[in-house]
């Protein structure tokens, strides 16, 4: 059965910004009670993101409760609908087309190819490490999946082309504030190095109304951020060397 919202008429997307917000005012407020700069403040990234996705995510189950619906509604999930070749070959697609983004960003906003960025990848803390292994991947494709597909698509009244640019832009947008750099070419180049990808998403799941193979690709590459981050706290070294 596909999934049809009964509160269609009465549901804008105003929640999508909402992520940007508590990621700007995060390292804002940060930067200003500790006086350390921002340049200091983006290698704990990880922190300030898994506290905001736990935000979103309590503010998406909110939104379910008052709605009355449940989370798999939200997202329009359908037990068996899933395609094993399909989920296959969505999951490839959004691995190369995360990483072409990047290096297509760094392309257009460094005139370098490839661009090595290891503002996201810094070492930390070997607690953190962990908690960033646990917590990171899992928490953030539930509250950016939920939001800008299950929120901005399913529960929206606007119409489906304007759903989808809306759900792709503040989802790309949100990650020129992960971490906030005051600098408009580090801005530009976090948007643009996700929007490819956030496209893809939206526009996929738009056509297909089935989120697991893109919540499964999305969990992979936040897996791979993680792991990335462990390897360089435990080995500083070679981070260091590169």
């Amino acid at each position: 059965m596909t999934f049809r919202n009964t509160n269609r008429q009465t549901e804008i997307p105003f929640l999508l910004p909402v992520r940007c917000v508590l990621f700007l005012l995060s390292f804002v407020v940060l930067s200003h009670f500790t006086k350390v700069p921002y340049s200091a403040l983006g290698k704990w990234w990880t922190a300030v993101a898994i506290v905001c996705n736990f935000i979103t995510i309590a503010i998406l189950y909110a939104t379910v409760r008052i709605k009355k619906i449940t989370v798999g509604r939200l997202l329009g999930y359908e037990k068996g609908k899933t395609k094993i070749k399909s989920a296959i070959f969505i999951v490839t697609v959004m691995l190369l087309v995360g990483m072409g983004g990047l290096y297509l960003a760094g392309l257009i906003c460094y005139a370098e190819f490839p661009h090595l960025d290891k503002t996201m990848v810094q070492p930390v803390p070997l607690w953190l490490a962990v908690i960033v292994l646990l917590l990171l991947p899992i928490s953030t494709f539930i509250a950016e999946d939920g939001l800008y597909l299950g929120y901005a698509i399913n529960l929206s009244s606007l119409h489906k082309r304007v759903n989808v640019s809306f759900a792709a832009f503040f989802y790309a947008l949100q990650h020129s504030f992960i971490p906030f750099m005051p600098d408009g070419t580090f801005l530009l180049y976090r948007f643009l190095s996700f929007l490819p990808l956030t496209v893809l998403i939206c526009i996929w799941y738009q056509k297909n109304r089935d989120p697991l193979p893109c919540m499964i690709g999305h969990f992979l590459l936040n897996v791979a951020t993680a792991v990335q981050i462990s390897i360089n706290t435990l080995f500083p070294d070679i981070f260091n060397a590169l």
